[in-house]
């Protein structure tokens, strides 16, 4: 068969940018000698905690923030509660708010603060000095108190009969709570658990996962932030606050 020019420059061609190809391998091996394809196109060098997101994995920052919001809309709670006491106390259900209490004592107090923060934050970063390190006291002080709250909102709310003359001074116990609480729970957020990050290695940080999942498992038996979240709406759908529309702000009058 004969060949013409254009089928002739165009096997050229094709061998030139195979010849082209043959060179680039050889100083791309020449370069990298122990990897078979260099670095700039390998898909397995992401960071551990990366490929670990990826995944689905919760890492234990995360962990203490979403317990947060657990406990954030216990406090939503408090504050509806609050409100009503002072307006018609006769309407509220005072099982539900011994059951936000309990909630309360399990979740926050008996694990998140005691078994994860003051096991293992607030120590690392009282140790690691700076901004963060005066933190820890207060928020342990804080802890205790919120300890006596507690203890005062499941007395008051085991009673069969509530005894309305004493509305106020539930509405004010549970109003200082939430004030204190929600002041805490920000500055961890945004300071103390950031910090205590700071402290921890990858390696450190992913065992620091693998802990937390361990003790939750061996507090609860289960999933228990999961069981939290199903508590905590149970409790609101009781009280009418399932429906998040509800607390839209109204337009402001201009």
């Amino acid at each position: 068969m004969k060949t013409n020019r254009r089928d002739l420059s165009a096997r050229r061609t094709v061998d030139l940018l195979a010849c082209i190809g043959n060179i680039s391998a050889g100083l791309i091996l020449s370069v990298y000698p122990n990897a078979n394809r260099p670095r700039f196109i390998e898909r397995h060098t992401l960071p551990q905690q990366e490929q670990e997101l990826k995944n689905g994995e919760v890492t234990a920052l995360e962990d203490l923030m979403r317990e947060h919001g657990v406990l954030r809309r216990a406090l939503l709670v408090y504050s509806e509660v609050a409100a009503k006491l002072r307006s018609n106390p006769s309407v509220l259900v005072f099982d539900t708010i011994h059951k936000t209490a309990q909630l309360f004592r399990a979740f926050s107090e008996d694990y998140h603060e005691k078994k994860l923060e003051e096991k293992y934050i607030f120590p690392a970063v009282k140790k690691a000095g700076g901004q963060a390190a005066s933190y820890p006291d207060i928020l342990i002080a804080q802890h205790k108190r919120e300890r006596e709250i507690t203890d005062y909102i499941l007395n008051v709310t085991q009673r069969a009969k509530f005894d309305t003359d004493n509305a106020e001074s539930l509405a004010m116990v549970l109003d200082s709570l939430v004030r204190m609480y929600r002041a805490h729970a920000a500055r961890e957020d945004t300071i103390v658990f950031p910090a205590w990050k700071q402290t921890l290695t990858a390696e450190q940080l992913d065992q620091m996962n693998e802990k937390f999942e361990e003790i939750e498992h061996q507090q609860f038996d289960e999933d228990g932030f999961e069981n939290a979240v199903r508590q905590i709406s149970n409790i609101e759908t009781e009280l009418g606050l399932a429906d998040l529309a509800q607390f839209t702000a109204p337009p402001t009058a201009i």
